[in-house]
């Protein structure tokens, strides 16, 4: 039986899913087959994250730099899109999950807009996991935009930044508690630079394709074993 959301919000976790095409290289394979494989990865992690105590699930799927890839590569990651924005609806919709996309949508081809706007409304009522994927990308011009939607004495910046499609009503989406970034690069990638001012790092060797629930739960239990120094509280952490 699915379990709603608690009444006090869960983990907003966010993850930098690095490694598809090494991992594929490594073995001798192209990498769209580690695109593939990454997908499925992603799969398991939101089936398994609601039962960890995850609500918000942030992932970054394509990044703005991403377009300057070999055209196989990215016509690849455009394909496999496009399969889970057509496949993948009514199993959101039976886990209880709701998808947001975050990102530029302009660039991306007319029927992927289409299937993004028939897996959005199918699945805004959503409670047990928002899943917000990333495509198209930046952190900066994110805070570039909301910059120039600002006025003076307006609430809400952070929702600004995390993407005014979410909702003015969506507080869940501005703060990230943990950031997981496989792969085994430690480094940022221009992704959430705002959302996560506050949140947890954890990185990993392991490459994403061979990412699963074990591992994801292995996250959370040190993001709960850390000592916080104090709790967000508008601009400085609490002593």
């Amino acid at each position: 039986m699915q379990s709603p959301c608690p009444s006090k919000p869960g983990l907003h976790v966010a993850i930098i899913m690095d490694g598809n095409g090494r991992w594929a290289t490594r073995r001798g394979l192209p990498r769209n087959v580690g695109h593939r494989e990454g997908a499925e990865a992603m799969r398991r992690i939101a089936t398994a994250a609601p039962d960890l105590g995850v609500t918000t699930l942030s992932l970054f799927a394509f990044s703005t730099f991403n377009w300057g890839r070999s055209p196989a590569e990215v016509a690849g990651l455009m394909r496999l899109l496009g399969d889970y924005l057509a496949r993948e609806t009514k199993t959101l919709v039976d886990s209880g999950a709701r998808f947001t996309l975050i990102g530029r949508r302009d660039r991306l081809p007319a029927a992927h807009r289409r299937k993004l706007d028939r897996i959005e409304a199918a699945t805004t009522g959503g409670q047990r996991l928002h899943i917000r994927m990333a495509v198209d990308y930046s952190a900066r011009e994110s805070i570039q935009a909301a910059a120039a939607r600002w006025r003076p004495g307006d609430d809400g910046f952070g929702r600004l930044v995390a993407d005014p499609r979410v909702g003015a009503d969506d507080d869940e989406a501005a703060e990230v508690d943990l950031l997981i970034r496989t792969g085994g690069d430690q480094r940022l990638s221009d992704f959430m630079l705002w959302e996560i001012a506050f949140a947890e790092l954890w990185f990993t060797d392991q490459m994403w394709p061979d990412f699963r629930g074990e591992d994801l739960a292995r996250a959370i239990a040190d993001f709960h074993a850390r000592k916080r120094s104090g709790a967000f509280t508008g601009g400085a952490v609490a002593a």
